[in-house]
């Protein structure tokens, strides 16, 4: 039983990295999980987690990058089309949302899915905690140790260490030893 699992999973690996999607080593990739990279990139660290139902989807020549020992919970999406990068050891609970593009507002009358996407690289530092269902929208920057409570929706950048949260997500507080800005 080891043996089929083992070719199973090595089966699984070469299929992604044919398509263009780069696995690091000892990734845990769910069975549901579904990789889209289009003409894009995807690229997985070394011990990164992808939970069932987890879509990371380039749209286009975009790019989604995670860094080592990043854990993605299940039913999350992530669409990099403008550039997604997420930083070590960050965990993304389930059903959160991470864009990285916006539609042009057209005139009344002109199809809003006829014009182009707007492109807007999201950066998500390391050792980020994002609680279940949140909202990173595109364009934005987390700093390095954040935690963003479950059901907050990002619109703008959050400094190192900040604790924030709400609709949309306000810092209200700060990691021990992390020192506010201004």
């Amino acid at each position: 039983m080891a043996l089929a699992s083992a070719l199973v999973l090595a089966w699984r690996r070469w299929r992604l990295r044919a398509r263009g999607v780069q696995l690091g080593a000892g990734c845990l990739v769910s069975r549901l999980v579904q990789l889209r990279p289009r003409q894009g990139r995807i690229a997985v660290g070394d011990g990164c987690t992808l939970d069932a139902g987890v879509i990371l989807d380039t749209y286009g020549d975009g790019a989604i990058e995670l860094g080592p020992r990043v854990f993605v919970g299940p039913y999350t999406v992530v669409y990099g089309h403008g550039g997604v990068a997420i930083g070590a050891g960050t965990l993304v609970s389930m059903h959160c949302r991470i864009l990285s593009s916006n539609h042009t507002v057209p005139p009344l009358g002109t199809e809003i899915r006829s014009q182009p996407d707007i492109l807007l690289p999201t950066r998500i530092g390391r050792d980020v905690w994002l609680g279940a269902g949140v909202t990173v929208l595109g364009g934005v920057t987390i700093g390095d140790g954040c935690i963003v409570g479950a059901g907050a929706v990002v619109t703008k950048d959050l400094p190192p260490g900040a604790i924030a949260h709400g609709v949309p997500a306000v810092v209200r507080g700060w990691r021990e030893g992390a020192r506010p800005g201004p």
